[in-house]
Formats: C-alpha cells, sequence, structure tokens
C-alpha cells in the first residue's frame, strides 16, 4: 500500500519486486537512460540476490560477501564509535527485566509518530550497492537467544526473488555513527511460505549476525536484547518503533495494540513511514509481540500492522537458534 511523505509517494517497506519485474522495469531504462546506466543496474540488482534454499527458507551467508558488505557500508556511509554510549537502562535485556520507560505509559498525543531517542537493541538495515535503495532500508531488533547473536525484522526487508546478500544491521544507529559497531549475516531464516508466496501471515524473518573483525564477540553482550512473545494477550498498550529510510534517527508511536484477525496486530498511529519495517512491535512490559510488517506491507499512513507471533514464529525461532 503506497502513502505519501514529505510529499513523495513511498511504498511501507520498500517491498521488492520480483526478479522479473525488477528485469522489465530495468529494460525501461534502458529507454530512457541509454543501456550504460541500465546495464550496471541490471548488474547491481542481481549481485545483491541469492537463490538459497527457498523450499526451507534458508540462506548462507559466504564470509567473503559480508565482509565486503560491512567494509562497503563503513566507507564513507557509516562510522563506528570507538566509546559508545553506556545506559544499562535503555532497554530489556534477554532476562525479561522490565524497561523503566514504561512504568508510565500513555498513548501518544496526537496518534502520530515522532522522533525518539536511539536505542541499543534497535537498529537500521543497510543493504549498500545498485539494489535500488537507499542507504538503510529497513529496521530490525535484537532478539534474546541462546547464542546472542539474532535479531528479528520484516521478511520482506531481506526475501524478494531470492535473499539479499549485501545486508549489514547498525544497531543503536544515529547521525551516521554506529555506536555498537556493524554486523552481517551469517543465516537468514524465513517461513518457506514466505519464499513461495510471500504469505503476509509470514512476513517475519530472523537473522544470525557477526561482527567482522571481532571474532567471538556477541551481539547481545554488545546491546541487549528483547524476549520475544508468543503468547500476548490484545489488547495491551504497546509502542513501535522504526527507522524512516529518509532520516538518521528512529521514530517512536504508542497506541494499543488489537488483534486485525487471528495472525495480525494493528497499532493505529499515522506518520510511520517506509523504512520503518521491520522494527519493534513491543507491549507496555518490554516483551517484542512483533515486527512492522505483514498486512499491506505494513499498513498506511494511518495504521501499522505486524504479524502476531504465534506458534509459526515460534518454530522459526526454534529452527533459526538450533541450526
Amino acid at each position: 500500500m503506497v502513502g505519501k511523505v514529505d510529499g513523495r509517494e513511498r511504498e511501507r517497506g520498500r517491498r521488492s519486486a520480483p526478479r522479473g519485474s525488477m528485469v522489465v522495469g530495468l529494460l525501461c531504462t534502458v529507454v530512457l537512460a541509454g543501456v550504460g546506466y541500465a546495464a550496471w543496474e541490471l548488474r547491481g540488482i542481481a549481485a545483491t540476490r541469492a537463490d538459497g534454499d527457498p523450499a526451507q527458507g534458508v540462506y548462507q551467508q559466504d564470509p567473503e560477501r559480508a565482509d565486503r558488505t560491512a567494509a562497503a557500508v563503513l566507507d564513507g556511509i557509516v562510522r563506528e564509535d570507538p566509546e559508545p554510549p553506556k545506559d544499562d537502562k535503555a532497554f530489556t535485556d534477554g532476562g525479561g527485566t522490565v524497561d523503566w520507560r514504561y512504568a508510565g505509559w500513555q498513548p501518544s498525543d496526537p496518534l502520530e509518530a515522532r522522533p525518539a531517542p536511539a536505542e541499543p537493541a534497535v537498529g537500521a538495515l543497510f543493504s549498500p550497492g545498485g539494489d535500488g535503495d537507499p542507504d538503510h532500508h529497513c529496521s530490525a531488533v535484537v532478539v534474546h537467544s541462546p547464542r546472542g547473536d539474532l535479531i528479528a525484522t520484516a521478511a520482506h526487508c531481506v526475501y524478494a526473488g531470492g535473499f539479499r546478500t549485501n545486508l549489514a544491521f547498525a544497531p543503536g544507529y544515529r547521525d551516521g555513527v554506529a555506536p555498537f559497531g556493524i554486523w552481517v549475516p551469517t543465516r537468514i531464516d524465513v517461513d518457506p511460505r514466505w519464499t513461495e508466496g510471500q504469505d503476509p501471515d509470514h512476513d517475519v524473518a530472523l537473522l544470525r549476525l557477526r561482527r567482522p573483525g571481532y571474532p567471538g564477540q556477541r551481539l547481545e553482550d554488545v546491546t541487549g536484547a528483547l524476549t520475544m512473545d508468543f503468547a500476548t494477550e490484545l489488547p495491551s498498550p504497546a509502542r513501535l518503533m522504526g527507522y524512516p529510510n529518509y532520516a538518521e534517527q528512529p521514530v517512536e508511536c504508542r497506541n494499543t495494540a488489537v488483534l486485525a484477525g487471528p495472525t495480525q496486530v494493528r497499532l493505529d498511529c499515522a506518520d510511520v513511514p517506509n523504512g520503518t519495517s521491520g522494527g519493534p512491535v513491543l507491549t507496555g512490559r518490554g516483551s517484542l509481540v512483533g515486527v512492522i510488517g505483514g498486512r499491506d506491507g505494513g499498513g498506511d499512513e494511518e495504521t501499522s500492522y505486524s504479524v502476531r507471533f504465534g506458534d509459526a514464529v515460534r518454530a522459526l525461532y526454534e529452527r533459526s537458534t538450533k541450526s
């Protein structure tokens, strides 16, 4: 579904077209802009997709390719901060400690997203290269796992006509700075029902990450993590958060999350734009109940959606953490 941001039409989550549609669009570019430009675009998009194992919904990232992605992000797009901020109250940890920010929870007034401080466990997903996306095209959140290396995002952020091979995650990103480093996937897991038909009821992805140049460092130890809640009762006070792809800091909005059918969560907040897909949906207790995505690619100008975390997402989590 298309909304307008700053007067420009944008598609929530920048859902990528199937590979065939990309080729058609690029052939049009040949006519409009010349053969050289279109050929460059075609090579760029082809280079940022891989088949992986769509029947299982799994992609194992090539380490050298991932290292090149991290280097591309750090080459003039983002800089790392050698002394990241320290705030032991910044977010909930893997043990389920309640976030201090929720003690006086109130819905946003008015019900629209506003700029928010960056938080260590929430970050921007970057995809450098000639894939037609801006520098950061989606959002993601660190989730608690036995290995301490897992993030959750929307499936449409990582798979569209193939698995994206040019992904990098910057937790706590703000104003061109990655205070907790740049992290790249070792493995991507989505439900096969997403790879088969992009079923909006399975618009969730889990990525295991590492930090190039820091062998043995665990993401969760650096940023903290959210605990995924697979049995939340709704309605519930909730907060969503994500990075617009035209902004250098996150936005957030608070309202009551309600069911939108058996498989979707709805949260009415205006001005949650393109780039926020994959950002967390949190209950008033600070547990993670969804990521922006699902119905209508995540919503429109007034409403955001998320796949409801239930048995299917639990199975995806177990597969990703046990493999």
